[in-house]
C-alpha cells in the first residue's frame, strides 16, 4: 500500500499529529510527503500534492487544509482534524487512540470510500480547479453591495442585489452558504445550492437546483468588478460584465471512512438546526430496529 501524507505548515498540532503518523506507520507502507510538510523528515524526498500518486491521500488540518488538499489530489483523503471544527474529517485531534485505530484500520484494509460532489467552473471561459465546498462571487469593494444576474441553463431567472452569491455543493452547504442561512443538504444526494450573501431583500431565499443544470453569474454594477473565490481560499478577478458559469463536476471527492455516520460527525459542532442539548442522557443510543 502506498500512502501520501501532507499537513497544515502553520499548526503546530498538525506538524506533530503528522510525526507521529510517520513513525507509526513505520516500514508497514510506503509513505510519499508533500511539500507542505518539508520540515518533517527532511531526509526523505518531498513533492507538490498534485504530484503524488498514492492509494490513500492523509491530510492533517482543519478544513481548509482538506479543501485545499481536494484541489490539488484526486487520490482518496484521509482527513484528521486538528483544527477547529473539522466537519470533513472522521477523525478528531485530542484523541490518539482515535488516530493509531484509524490508521490501523488503513492499514489492514477496513475502510469504506464515499465520494461528494464537486463543482467546476469558468471565469469569462477560463477553466478553473474543482471545488468540495463551494464557489463566491462577492463584489470587489468591500462593503458595496452589487447587482447580481442570475441565468439557469442560460436562460436568465432574475436579478439579486447582495454582496455576492455562494453556490456550493451538498458538502459546502454546512460552511460559507449555512452561515448565509442556507440549507443543509445531507452530502449523499447531488444538488446545487444557491445562496445570496446579505441581500438587500430579506425575503430573499436560497434555492436548491437539479445537478445537471448550469448556474451562470454577472456582476451588472459592481464597482470596481468582482472576485470569484474557490473554497473561501483562491480568489480570480471578475471584471464588471464578465460571466462564471458553473457546472457539477465530472471528478468527484472521495474520503476514506470508518463507519461514522453524517450526522453524528455534526453532532457537537453547533450546526444541526434542533437542539443538540435535549435528551443527552440519552445521547449515543441508537433507537431500536422498525419492527
Amino acid at each position: 500500500m502506498k500512502l501520501g501524507l501532507t499537513a497544515n505548515p502553520g499548526k503546530p498540532e498538525a506538524l506533530r499529529l503528522a510525526a507521529h503518523v510517520l513513525e507509526r506507520i513505520g516500514d508497514r507502507a510506503e509513505v510519499e510527503l508533500s511539500t507542505e510538510v518539508n520540515a518533517l523528515a527532511p531526509d526523505r524526498p518531498h513533492r507538490p500534492l498534485g504530484e503524488l500518486r498514492p492509494d490513500v491521500l492523509i491530510a492533517i488540518g482543519g478544513d481548509g487544509t482538506f479543501l485545499y488538499t481536494l484541489r490539488r489530489s484526486e487520490a482518496p483523503l484521509l482527513p484528521i482534524n486538528a483544527g477547529t471544527v473539522g466537519v470533513l474529517a472522521g477523525v478528531g485531534k485530542g484523541a490518539p487512540d482515535d488516530v493509531d485505530g484509524a490508521l490501523e484500520r488503513l492499514l489492514s484494509g477496513r475502510y469504506s470510500l464515499e465520494e461528494r460532489m464537486k463543482l467546476a467552473a469558468e471565469v469569462d471561459g477560463h477553466p478553473t480547479a474543482d471545488v468540495t465546498n463551494e464557489f463566491v462571487v462577492h463584489s470587489a469593494a468591500v462593503g458595496k453591495m452589487g447587482l447580481f444576474e442570475i441565468a439557469v441553463d442560460r436562460h436568465v431567472v432574475g436579478e439579486i442585489r447582495a454582496d455576492g452569491v455562494i453556490v456550493a455543493t451538498p458538502t459546502g452547504s454546512t460552511a460559507y452558504s449555512l452561515s448565509s442561512l442556507g440549507p443543509i443538504v445531507d452530502p449523499s444526494l447531488e444538488a446545487i445550492v444557491v445562496t445570496a450573501i446579505a441581500p438587500f431583500r430579506v425575503q430573499a431565499r436560497a434555492i436548491v437546483v437539479d445537478p445537471l443544470h448550469t448556474i451562470r453569474l454577472r456582476p451588472l454594477d459592481a464597482d470596481p468588478g468582482a472576485v470569484v473565490i474557490l473554497d473561501g481560499q483562491e480568489e480570480i478577478p471578475l471584471r464588471r460584465d464578465g460571466e462564471v458559469t458553473l457546472y457539477r463536476s465530472p471528478r468527484r471527492a472521495t474520503l476514506v471512512r470508518f463507519g461514522s455516520q453524517y450526522f453524528e460527525r455534526l453532532r457537537g459542532k453547533g450546526i444541526l438546526p434542533w437542539s443538540e442539548e435535549a435528551g443527552s442522557d440519552r445521547r449515543g443510543a441508537d433507537l431500536p430496529p422498525a419492527a
